[in-house]
């Protein structure tokens, strides 16, 4: 069992390394570690110590399910040794659970004994009791009863604990200290954090913060008395009496990021991990960005709506015609969990337009995705349509897989990538409103990447029509080295070079900003149907001009 642990962390090191080296057509030029988007399995329930409030127990009795077994882990407690098994079965009995058993040893050869650990092959949840959370490491960090607590996860069961039995939960573990922590290793349930409990009842930020400038690879979760950050999947609620205090570690370009949860508050797992993760590993975007070019083939951007004809027929032409091979990405649509429906509604309209071989790119997940037959079908496309919906879906969905340097070789093929929305957005080198809990917010920690298909921009979408001005203006502001592209309803702007052309109904809004801070708005050009743009020179063309200079 603990060489089956050893391996699985030896495995999550070299994964990194792999993604690290891989190259990507962005302006960094590397791949980020690909993190798992679902979050984690089952789900846990972390409470920052003090008396356990009743909403905080329902929500585990919840979380155990109608047939609930618990096993209660009680030795982090000095008098563990002592205690009788029947005071901890009778408290949790007046909390709802009907069987209960009671796991304790000092002993490590019996923390891997098969019968000892029996129970917990049958739980669906665990609780660590508090006390010294050394305790619990010493005895079953690397043992069968960790496989096992990590076992109950994997069958949808929940794992919780209070002060020390919050902070085992992650692998950099706070064991003592303040306002200088000591620190050893705990188990690694939640992933990316360092879990500081008592918060401010003990005033534990300094202490947090300590740990997080020696592990800036992580995340703070500072969760007062009294109240539960519950994880479910990627999503975290608090609950109880307090809050929870959310601390993203500076990097050299970024402060100090703090959040505070109050309950009924939700975050994001995965954005948090991505935000630890892009801080670590080189801010993003960098001062300077590689220019809004492309080397060869077309891009067609369309900014949401319905689509003209006009911009349709130039897609299937620069695609090759009849004879173009489409691939159609529906992966931003509802429904992230479930199968992308096999009826997609982008097959039919490139089939209307006489396009004879139009494909789907089906899947959520990598194993899905990254098949035989999708990556053949990617190497002969020579057009890409991404659909309409969230962004941050193609990044959950793409990043860190083969699939996004294939889409970049249609390009260097001469052939072209399209979408409309979601789809427009994510051609874009900065991505705005990436965040999964809404698309509110133009600056997303860990959703700033997208596929850079245009190098040194940022495109907004749906841009006259919701009266975006402002948002994408904050983005030029806070990021002067980015131009920002609002394209609005029922208009697209087609590159070629480093000339866009517009077409359509509406305009298409270029905005620049020469210094940095926001003592000024962005300067802004609004370039109507037939208007051609120099995206590098930031200057209008002339359409003999752009022609030669493409």
């Amino acid at each position: 069992m603990q060489q089956l642990i050893v391996t699985l962390r030896i495995s999550i090191v070299f994964g990194l390394l792999i993604a690290l080296a891989s190259p990507i057509e962005a302006s960094e030029g590397i791949v980020p570690a690909r993190i798992n988007p679902d979050g984690i399995a089952g789900a846990l329930v972390i409470v920052g110590g003090g008396r356990i409030p009743q909403d905080v127990t329902d929500t585990f009795r919840s979380l155990a399910g109608a047939d609930a077994r618990l096993v209660v882990i009680p030795t982090a407690s000095a008098s563990a040794d002592e205690e009788p098994d029947d005071e901890w079965i009778d408290l949790w009995r007046q909390r709802g659970f009907d069987y209960v058993t009671v796991l304790h040893t000092r002993d490590r050869d019996r923390a891997n004994d098969p019968e000892f650990v029996a129970p917990i092959k049958e739980a669906t949840a665990v609780w660590f009791g508090g006390g010294d959370q050394s305790r619990i490491a010493s005895a079953y960090l690397g043992t069968a009863v960790e496989e096992e607590v990590f076992g109950v996860l994997e069958r949808g069961g929940v794992v919780g604990g209070t002060s020390a039995g919050a902070a085992i939960m992650t692998q950099v573990m706070i064991t003592g200290g303040n306002p200088n922590a000591t620190v050893g290793e705990g188990f690694n349930l939640l992933p990316d954090a360092v879990v500081d409990q008592h918060f401010l009842a003990r005033n534990r930020k300094p202490r947090l913060q300590g740990v997080l400038n020696e592990h800036p690879e992580t995340f703070g979760v500072g969760i007062d008395e009294s109240t539960a950050l519950v994880v479910v999947g990627r999503r975290l609620e608090v609950v109880g009496q307090s809050s929870v205090t959310i601390l993203v570690p500076a990097s050299n370009a970024r402060h100090e990021r703090e959040i505070t949860l109050k309950s009924g508050d939700v975050a994001d797992l995965t954005a948090l991990r991505r935000s630890v993760r892009d801080r670590a590993n080189g801010d993003f975007p960098p001062e300077v960005m590689n220019p809004p070019k492309i080397d060869a083939g077309a891009l067609v951007i369309v900014g949401g709506g319905g689509l003209p004809g006009e911009v349709l027929d130039r897609f299937v032409s620069l695609a090759g015609g009849p004879e173009a091979r489409i691939v159609v990405v529906p992966t931003a649509s509802e429904g992230r969990i479930s199968p992308i429906p096999h009826f997609v509604s982008g097959v039919k309209m490139f089939e209307e337009r006489g396009v004879r071989s139009v494909g789907v790119l089906y899947g959520r997940h990598p194993e899905e995705i990254e098949t035989p037959e999708q990556l053949a079908m990617l190497r002969e496309a020579t057009g890409i349509w991404f659909g309409g919906g969230r962004q941050w879906r193609f990044v959950d969905c793409y990043e860190g897989t083969s699939i996004v340097p294939l889409f970049h070789d249609v390009l260097r093929r001469g052939g072209v990538i399209g979408g409309s929305s979601a789809g427009a957005t994510i051609q874009g080198d900065y991505l705005v409103r990436g965040n999964p809990l809404g698309n509110w917010d133009m600056m997303a920690e860990g959703y700033e990447r997208g596929f850079a298909f245009l190098p040194g921009v940022a495109i907004d979408q749906h841009y006259s029509q919701r009266n975006r001005f402002d948002d994408l203006a904050a983005v030029v502001n806070r990021f002067p080295q980015v131009l920002g592209l609002g394209i609005d309803e029922g208009t697209a702007l087609i590159v070629e070079g480093s000339t866009g052309e517009v077409l359509g109904r509406g305009a298409v809004h270029v905005l620049s900003q020469n210094h940095s801070g926001n003592e000024s708005p962005p300067i802004t050009e609004t370039l109507e149907a037939g208007s051609r743009f120099n995206l590098v020179d930031r200057i209008r063309v002339e359409p003999a001009i752009a022609a030669e200079g493409q």
